[in-house]
C-alpha cells in the first residue's frame, strides 16, 4: 500500500508534533457494511499520521457494530472520527468532530487540532473565553468545506478551539461534498459555511472570533 504521506511532509509533522505536550487518543469509525468511498483513505491518514509521535495513539471502530461508542461520541456519519485528550486511564472529549477525510488545505486543521488538544489551550481571547465560560445552552457548530479551500481551516479551528474551550460547545467539520445532501439542506454553496444549531444561526467564510461569538449569541437569543 503507497503512503498517502511523502517522506518530506512526514518530516514536517513529525517536526511540527515534537511541541505536543499531553498525550492524544483519535478515535475513528469507519462502516464496513455500507458503501464508504473515503473511509480506508481516511483511516490510512489517520494512521500515518499518529504514527509520528509517541504520544498519538488511534482506535478504529465500526459506526454500527459498534453503535453504542458512537453515539456516546456523537458520531453519525462515516468517516468520522473525534480528537480526545488522554490521560492516565482517562480519555477526554472536548467535543471535537471530523466528518469526512481531512484532505488538501483541511490537514492542516487536523493538525491543528491536534497541538490544541495536547496544551489543553484553545489559545482563544479573553473576552471569547469568558463568553464560553458563561454559556448555559448548547452549542452546536457544523463548519462545510471542501479540501481545495484555503480559507476553511481557519473556520474548523475556531470552531475546535470553541469546542475545547467550553463543554457546552460540540463542533464538526463536514466536508461538504462527501456530504452533500446534509450541505443542501443547509443550503451551502460556498465554503466555509458554519451552521449555527442545525439552522438558527450560520456564518459563511472564515471569520474573527468577535464574529462568530456575536452569530452564536443571535442564534441563542
Amino acid at each position: 500500500m503507497s503512503k498517502l504521506l511523502d517522506d518530506e511532509i512526514r518530516s514536517q509533522v513529525r517536526d511540527v508534533l515534537s511541541g505536543m505536550v499531553h498525550p492524544v487518543e483519535i478515535i475513528f469509525f469507519g462502516n464496513q457494511s455500507e458503501p464508504c468511498e473515503y473511509c480506508e483513505d481516511t483511516r490510512q491518514l489517520l494512521e500515518e499520521v499518529t504514527s509520528l509521535s509517541d504520544k498519538l495513539t488511534l482506535q478504529v471502530f465500526d459506526l454500527n457494530k459498534d453503535a453504542v461508542l458512537a453515539t456516546q461520541y456523537g458520531v453519525d456519519k462515516t468517516p468520522g472520527f473525534v480528537i480526545l485528550g488522554k490521560s492516565a486511564d482517562n480519555l477526554d472529549d472536548y467535543g471535537i468532530r471530523y466528518a469526512g477525510i481531512p484532505a488538501g488545505h483541511e490537514f492542516t486543521s487536523l493538525i491543528n487540532d491536534i497541538l490544541i488538544v495536547s496544551k489543553r489551550d484553545s489559545g482563544l481571547s479573553p473576552e471569547t473565553r469568558e463568553f464560553l465560560k458563561n454559556l448555559n445552552q448548547k452549542v452546536l457548530l457544523q463548519v462545510f468545506v471542501t479540501p481545495s479551500c484555503p480559507y476553511c481551516p481557519r473556520a474548523v479551528v475556531l470552531a475546535h478551539q470553541m469546542a475545547l474551550e467550553s463543554p457546552m460547545v460540540e463542533a464538526e467539520m463536514i466536508e461538504a461534498m462527501e456530504f452533500s445532501s446534509l450541505a443542501d439542506q443547509f443550503n451551502v454553496s460556498g465554503v466555509p459555511h458554519t451552521v449555527i444549531n442545525s439552522g438558527k444561526g450560520e456564518v459563511v467564510g472564515a471569520v474573527p472570533e468577535s464574529h462568530l461569538v456575536q452569530k452564536i449569541r443571535e442564534a441563542l437569543a
